[in-house]
């Protein structure tokens, strides 16, 4: 049966608060081999049996399931729209509409009629405390529908009649707020009743005003929260009333004593309001509001990838320290809170200190999270039970030390419940190793922790910031995990809001080290355009098009892109650049002792990341048909790969730079004379079997090191290093019972002692970068870079490690990609799966002959096989060679 099984909008689930049409695709299903898109229908209607059609586009005569648009379409502010899809296939049948989906339009034309409004004054500027805002308003029709537009400067939940609005949190996240700030959609119609209601609002410091960064500088983006906020109600009988924040509304302090981003928070509640944001309220001691100036100009919706809950965890277990401190353990490393129960007396106290892990002895560590606090702490009421976890702020953590609690605390009393961005997982991969396995759970959950409405570097000591490099070394494996098109789009237009004047990209995004860094020895050198660092700019967008055939993310970040590649231009000499401080390969164990800095050149690594992002430029300006600046930036880029191999290679093209990651880089970028190519890689191999088989790379060679293996002959040897399990090693970290990727190899020592504490966090994906040769090498799911978006799919599976069997699939937006092999002695069998509307090519390396083919023609060339094939499951036997 031939049918459309789900579309969506601009590649994800849901659009609120969309402003123009959302781009649409689907994806099809089939119970027969060999199918592909003829032509579709597409509708556009204002209610889901579709009576009414505003849009029809007549038949399309397209074989594009992707980026489908209704252009010239103008949305109205304030609606909701329904659209459905029927397609033609390439043997002439239709299938039925797909079931409709819907999305709701923003404030088309940004006309905001409401004003920002604070219950603090400036006299709060050193408190973190929270606050409550109301208004009684009252609904004197039946209402048809109602949306509510809500965003602050800080962090706020909403109300409407004591009902918390939505499931987000941590809203509106963090941007750069000078230059942006993201407002939220929420279909509020069942919240509203006849009569009187209440809007209310409960507001804390977060990101906005909250102390931050490592240089603990608060008040960054102003000094005061406030809140906006303004609900378009529809009745039934076809007017409308619009309420918003103005004067006329109320400000109070709430139980929220403290809560910053880093330290955790306070709460007493015996200072609640019961029915605070109820109508009926006595609100005769609350206070008048103040206005807060903010253009709102600025102001964009957020349609997707909002950061809310997503895991319950309950407590595995408490025990006692050898130092006496009662300890929770969740069993896992997370970003979250922690929920708990009390039943305890008015103004008894729970207390907890949240921390990844336990020292050698056994005992609470909290040495890593610097100045971070990472506590929270809840003053009773003393009517019952009480349940509570923290609104404004979250824990890095696996554990817990319970400092305070009246009674005995037990298992049930404490649950931990993850926060990050809502994120559709896409990616899934398992193998005959239970360690690799464990691994590739290990990199999910680092993702997870990290992907809290901005990719940071770790979340749980005074930093969690948005380093540009992580997020760029990442970024293939994230997008492999989840479907990351929402989180990446919003993250990167903070990128470009961010760069200077002359195209430099700093090295966190949102930027809050420049002009503050108060002379600390690192930033002091500069605080923008690191090689691999500011190289995000073009890297997470070529690896956004690639996985989602989607050309507008060129177009959103061209101007960004372009002022990048021309800064490093700018100061490039002789094909090298070089701009004020550098990481080069960040925290490689190649280092000098006590150094950060890894023993490959910083020239080196700054002018393969200048060749390698022209390149990727290059190639995007011709995707989207700019073809004068392919042309030019294509000629710059072949002279820097020209003066590359002139600068560090011999004349017998060996690398001058005698280390694993200038080797690797030199690969994987295919900076590499064709000839030397050969030496190159047997020389990386020489390198590591030096360091007796392991790695001695950092940030910049450790993504690539098994590529540049297995894409140069080295299958086994790049089988080798991953499943290497001493230090230094992926698995070492495994063995030692890491539920997430750490930041150093070393984190925590054989020994048991620590890494340096000043920077040494156990939630740390970089790393973790090794996933995508999981998926990409070792199931072999690889992307077509001329059919972007899994329209052609490469199966290039490798076999090797001593694995039985790699299971892998990957939700593209044709539908899911899937590959199982499965090896005993020399048989060998491989199911694929390959989306309707999508043709792949599969390769058998290493093979001796194909016992069943399934019908496919195999070409055989160098002890291979190759065969293309269109949609479909497919099961093929051989022999290995």
């Amino acid at each position: 049966m031939f049918k459309v099984i789900q579309v969506k909008m601009n590649y994800m689930d849901e659009a609120a608060g969309v402003v123009k049409m959302p781009v649409l695709s689907w994806q099809l299903s089939s119970d027969k081999r060999n199918i592909s898109q003829k032509a579709y229908k597409l509708q556009l209607a204002e209610d889901e049996t579709f009576f009414s059609v505003l849009y029809d586009s007549g038949v399309v005569d397209s074989g594009e399931s992707l980026q489908a648009d209704i252009e010239n379409f103008v949305l109205q502010t304030a609606a909701r729209y329904f659209v459905r899809v029927k397609v033609q296939d390439n043997e002439n049948s239709w299938s039925e509409w797909s079931l409709p989906v819907s999305f709701v339009s923003g404030l088309v034309d940004n006309n905001w009629r409401g004003i920002f409004i604070s219950a603090e004054t400036e006299a709060d500027a050193d408190q973190s405390k929270g606050t409550y805002l109301r208004k009684d308003i009252y609904i004197g029709k039946k209402v048809k529908e109602a949306y509510a537009y809500t965003t602050a400067l800080g962090l706020y939940h909403f109300f409407i009649n004591g009902q918390k609005v939505g499931a987000d949190q941590m809203t509106p996240g963090w941007t750069s707020y000078q230059e942006r700030l993201l407002y939220q959609t929420y279909d509020v119609t069942r919240l509203l009743q006849e009569g009187a209601n209440t809007l209310g609002t409960h507001l804390g410091a977060g990101w906005y005003k909250g102390l931050m960064g490592f240089n603990h500088i608060r008040n960054i983006y102003g000094k005061v929260t406030a809140f906006l906020a303004q609900v378009h109600v529809k009745y039934e009988d076809g007017t409308e009333d619009i309420f918003v924040t103005d004067e006329s509304w109320q400000g109070s302090d709430s139980p929220v004593i403290f809560s910053e981003i880093y330290d955790g928070e306070i709460y007493d509640a015996t200072l609640e309001q019961d029915g605070w944001s109820c109508a009926g309220f006595d609100c005769s001691l609350w206070h008048g509001v103040n206005i807060v100036e903010y253009e709102k100009v600025l102001l964009q919706p957020q349609y997707a990838s909002r950061p809310g809950v997503n895991d319950r965890i309950p407590a595995k277990r408490i025990f006692t320290t050898p130092k006496g401190e009662t300890v929770v353990d969740f069993g896992q490393n997370m970003t979250g809170w922690i929920e708990f129960s009390v039943d305890g007396k008015r103004g008894d106290k729970v207390q907890l200190k949240c921390f990844e892990v336990l020292d050698s002895n056994g005992n609470a560590y909290f040495a890593n999270l610097r100045a971070a606090k990472e506590t929270v702490i809840y003053i009773c009421k003393g009517d019952g039970k009480e349940v509570f976890h923290p609104s404004f702020t979250f824990q890095g953590f696996q554990f817990a030390q319970i400092v305070e609690y009246p009674g005995a605390p037990q298992l049930e009393n404490f649950i931990a419940y993850t926060v990050h961005s809502v994120m559709e997982s896409t990616g899934s991969f398992e193998c005959s190793n239970q360690d690799i396995t464990q691994l590739q759970h290990n990199i999910l959950w680092g993702l997870k922790g990290n992907f809290l409405d901005v990719p940071t570097d770790c979340p749980q000591r005074d930093e969690r910031l948005g380093w540009t490099g992580d997020a760029q070394i990442f970024c293939r494996t994230a997008c492999f995990l989840k479907n990351t098109y929402a989180f990446y789009e919003k993250w990167l237009k903070d990128v470009a809001a961010d760069q200077t004047e002359e195209g430099g990209v700093p090295h966190v995004v949102p930027d809050l080290l420049t002009g503050d860094f108060k002379g600390d020895w690192l930033l002091r050198q500069g605080t923008h355009s690191a090689a691999a660092w500011a190289d995000a700019a073009v890297v997470v967008p070529w690896t956004v098009y690639l996985t989602y055939g989607d050309k507008n993310i060129i177009r959103q970040q061209y101007v960004s892109m372009k002022k990048w590649v021309d800064f490093m231009h700018s100061h490039a000499e002789n094909g090298i650049w070089k701009f004020k401080l550098q990481f080069g390969d960040w925290v490689a164990l190649d280092a000098e002792e006590g150094s950060y800095f890894g023993a490959t050149p910083n020239e080196l690594v700054c002018s393969a990341y200048y060749a390698y992002s022209t390149l990727l430029f290059a190639k995007m300006a011709k995707a989207i048909g700019k073809d004068g600046d392919y042309e030019v930036y294509l000629a710059r880029y072949n002279g820097i790969k020209r003066d590359y191999q002139q600068n560090f290679f011999d004349n017998e093209g060996n690398l001058k730079a005698q280390t694993q990651t200038a080797h690797v880089v030199s690969l994987y970028f295919d900076l590499v004379r064709e000839k030397y190519k050969a030496k190159i890689a047997a020389n990386l191999v020489k390198l590591i079997q030096k360091e007796n088989g392991h790695l001695v790379t950092g940030f910049v060679g450790t993504p690539y090191i098994c590529h540049a293996l297995s894409q140069n002959g080295y299958v086994k040897e790049a089988y080798d290093l991953l499943l290497k399990d001493d230090f230094p090693s992926w698995l070492y970290q495994v063995k030692r019972g890491a539920t997430t990727i750490w930041e150093h190899w070393d984190g925590l020592k054989p020994d048991g002692t620590m890494w340096s504490a000043d920077m040494n966090s156990f939630n740390h994906y970089a790393y973790g970068a090794i996933g995508e040769w999981l998926y990409r090498a070792a199931a072999g799911i690889e992307i077509d870079e001329n059919a972007p978006g899994y329209k052609h799919i490469l199966l290039k599976p490798l076999f090797g490690g001593g694995l039985s069997y790699v299971k892998a699939a990957y939700q593209s937006v044709y539908g899911e990609v899937g590959i199982h092999w499965q090896l005993n002695g020399k048989k060998g069998s491989i199911k694929i799966n390959v989306p309707v509307n999508t043709t792949a090519t599969l390769y058998l390396a290493d093979v001796d002959n194909i016992t069943d083919s399934e019908g496919l023609a195999f070409e055989k060339y160098d002890r291979s096989y190759k065969a293309s094939t269109g949609s479909g499951e497919y099961t093929i036997n051989f022999t290995l060679a």
